[in-house]
């Protein structure tokens, strides 16, 4: 009686350590989410704060670019806290890396525009966002390691998917406060001053976070390591200077992570730029839409981290890809059709062309932010359209002495001035009366300024937003377990690191901006799925191939 009672009660001790486990692994790491995404959720607005100094197209490529640069040093930190957590443990590890993303987060909220110190704004801000890529390098697989190694045989992927659920949580936790300060403020006073106040309330974020990770214990996993003396000397040599665990690292990275990352950012991200910046959504109803998405979709994360703990983590990773390889094209064009009707049927009726020689086209991305686009009447028309937002395509023709390029607007052409046949001084005043005379002509056509908010159909628009972060979850929710089964426990932390965060840092942290500029390349506003489209599609392929199916494996330090 006595031994029934005892096991009973070390089964419930047992449940609640789990539970506390999982709720503070899992909290801590959504208000790290949170402090990242702010920025990513605030671009149009930080572009205008701290790129003010070259033209909005430019402005607001180079605010994505620095929201990348986070990305971008995110395997640095994969390294530098991985090596860390395989040598001294997965709670301290991560505690630091905690600290360092919510200062650098406040610091956002307090740092000045670029009208009070002009570049130095954009330099401290590129800065910032480098120290919170590191620590979020360093973040992620301590937490996954940490709930995948209290998780019992048969539960990880349904342990682990709640750290899945965390970057989604953080970001509508992100969006959450963004929507409320914004209605309670207005979108004059947000844009001006208000904005700072989502990046200065993280300090409270990072108290409570803190508190919550310091009644943690170390991982047993990592514990029996170390009374056994069987950790790593040497975690950054073991893992990717010894082939046999380094074609590990290469086959998680393309035959998985990268087709995740793309989909993940796809679906969460680029959905969202898509509807503010090319749908023309205002950015509080885009937010609003997102959120809504995201409230609806996030379960599916927990759903598929048990579903992969029964038929496997491959099948429904791939499968997500093939998914969104196959249905990108047509759900975006249905988001347009659902989001900005009139765009959409002005595209249909009234589709514009540009025809010129393309030797006198520039390519429309100036990495410099100094370039007007003004030396031929190609590059003046297409510059044009890229502000409007106008979707065009490209007509090549050869080029003849003394003919301009055209822009046809359904059955109407406009044609453009060609700089070299007009007097120096003029020339600026042509360009000018050319795009207003473009201006007119595309709102003629019915190209609107603004989407209608009564025209649009948002029950389709939150519909076509579930479908991308179901798809999100079906990637996202089984990776964890699939790369921490994937890797030896003495090098688990900077083996499954390294593939998760290339692939999310550099394949999907650049897609925003990636995507965006291959549109102000090609005029073309679904060119940039091409993207995530090929990343996906070589994903389903070296998964098929290559990677094995983990959800049976045993963790244990000798694994």
């Amino acid at each position: 009686m006595t031994d029934g009672a005892g096991v009973a009660a070390l089964t419930a001790d047992s449940r609640q350590s789990e539970r506390k486990v999982i709720l503070a692994s899992s909290l801590g790491t959504v208000f790290e989410w949170y402090d990242f995404y702010l920025y990513g959720l605030l671009a149009t607005i930080i572009s205008a704060q701290f790129f003010s100094g070259v033209n909005e197209t430019t402005g607001f490529i180079f605010a994505l670019a620095a929201f990348a640069a986070g990305f971008a040093v995110r395997p640095f930190g994969a390294l530098v806290f991985g090596r860390i957590g395989d040598l001294v443990g997965r709670k301290n590890t991560f505690l630091v890396t905690m600290g360092l993303m919510g200062a650098s987060t406040f610091l956002v909220g307090v740092l000045p525009s670029y009208a009070s110190i002009g570049v130095a704004a954009p330099i401290l801000l590129v800065l910032l966002r480098l120290v919170q890529g590191l620590a979020l390098g360093g973040e992620y697989g301590g937490a996954a390691t940490y709930v995948a190694e209290h998780a019992p045989e048969g539960k990880r992927g349904f342990f682990t998917s709640f750290i899945q659920t965390t970057a989604t949580l953080g970001l509508f936790a992100a969006l959450g406060v963004v929507i409320a300060i914004r209605s309670a403020m207005g979108e004059a006073a947000f844009a001006d001053w208000g904005w700072r106040i989502p990046f200065l309330i993280s300090v409270i974020l990072l108290g409570v976070s803190l508190w919550i990770r310091l009644q943690l214990e170390e991982s047993p996993v990592f514990k029996q390591m170390k009374e056994e003396g069987t950790t790593s000397k040497a975690p950054l040599t073991e893992a990717f200077g010894r082939w046999d665990n380094l074609k590990w690292v290469l086959v998680a990275l393309f035959g998985a992570v990268a087709g995740q990352a793309v989909v993940w950012y796809s679906g969460q991200f680029y959905a969202l730029f898509f509807l503010e910046k090319t749908l023309k959504v205002d950015g509080a109803t885009a937010n609003i839409l997102i959120a809504i998405a995201l409230a609806l979709g996030t379960p599916f994360f927990i759903v598929f981290g048990w579903l992969s703990d029964r038929i496997g983590r491959k099948p429904i990773i791939l499968a997500g890809c093939a998914l969104a390889a196959l249905t990108y094209f047509p759900a975006f064009q249905m988001l347009t059709e659902a989001a900005n009707p009139a765009m959409a049927k002005a595209q249909r009726t009234a589709a514009v062309t540009v025809q010129a020689d393309p030797g006198a086209c520039a390519f429309q991305f100036d990495p410099i932010g100094k370039e007007k686009f003004e030396s031929t009447g190609c590059d003046i028309a297409k510059s044009a359209l890229a502000k409007a937002g106008v979707s065009y395509t490209s007509v090549t023709r050869p080029r003849r002495t003394g003919e301009a390029a055209d822009v046809w607007i359904g059955d109407r052409v406009l044609v453009a001035p060609e700089p070299w046949r007009l007097a120096e001084e003029d020339r600026a005043a042509a360009a000018e009366a050319f795009r207003q005379q473009l201006a007119a002509a595309t709102a003629a056509a019915g190209y609107p300024a603004k989407a209608d908010l009564a025209a649009m159909n948002k029950p389709l628009v939150v519909g076509i937003l579930f479908y991308l972060v179901l798809l999100v979850t079906m990637v996202y929710g089984p990776i964890a377990a699939l790369l921490v089964e994937l890797f030896p426990s003495r090098i688990r932390y900077t083996a499954m690191s390294l593939p998760y965060h290339i692939g999310n840092g550099w394949f999907g942290g650049f897609l925003p901006t990636t995507a965006f500029a291959m549109v102000a390349a090609t005029g073309n506003i679904y060119y940039g799925l091409w993207y995530p489209v090929i990343v996906a599609v070589i994903t389903l392929v070296v998964g098929l191939l290559f990677l094995p199916e983990t959800f049976r494996r045993p963790l244990h330090p000798s694994a």
